[in-house]
């Protein structure tokens, strides 16, 4: 599967309308970047059932500035529209198929249990 472009127009939709998505944050003059970006491909024709994307920093800068993004390349991992895995820095490829098969892995009923709990022990000031 090739890798999509993310923009404000279509981040939110592709996040909803699939079940597992990898975004790739970067810039055009970022070497790290330009060097992951071939492995990024790779992974993409090697997980056929992810949505592999990208958000140019350059021309995204609420997308960046929404999720905080202060290094480049930072990779976030959603799966039903729950970030699980977020990491600045280029990955290996040993390291980013890792972290897709963890992320396949999780139990996602535990996942919002747990998401519940913590926000409801915060919000109880524990």
């Amino acid at each position: 599967m090739a890798v999509i472009e993310l923009n404000s127009e279509n981040f939110e939709l592709t996040i909803r309308d699939n079940n597992l998505v990898i975004v790739d944050f970067w810039a055009p003059w970022c070497g790290p970047c330009r060097s992951f970006a071939p492995l990024y491909e790779q992974a993409s024709e090697k997980h056929p059932n992810v949505v592999f994307a990208k958000v140019n920093t350059e021309e995204q800068h609420d997308l960046a500035g929404y999720f905080e993004i202060r290094s480049i390349p930072t990779l976030l991992i959603f799966r039903e529209q729950i970030i699980l895995f977020a990491q600045p820095g280029a990955l290996p490829a040993a390291a980013l198929d890792m972290a897709i098969d963890r992320t396949r892995s999780l139990n996602m009923d535990e996942v919002r249990r747990q998401i519940a709990e913590a926000g409801s022990s915060g919000a109880n000031g524990n």
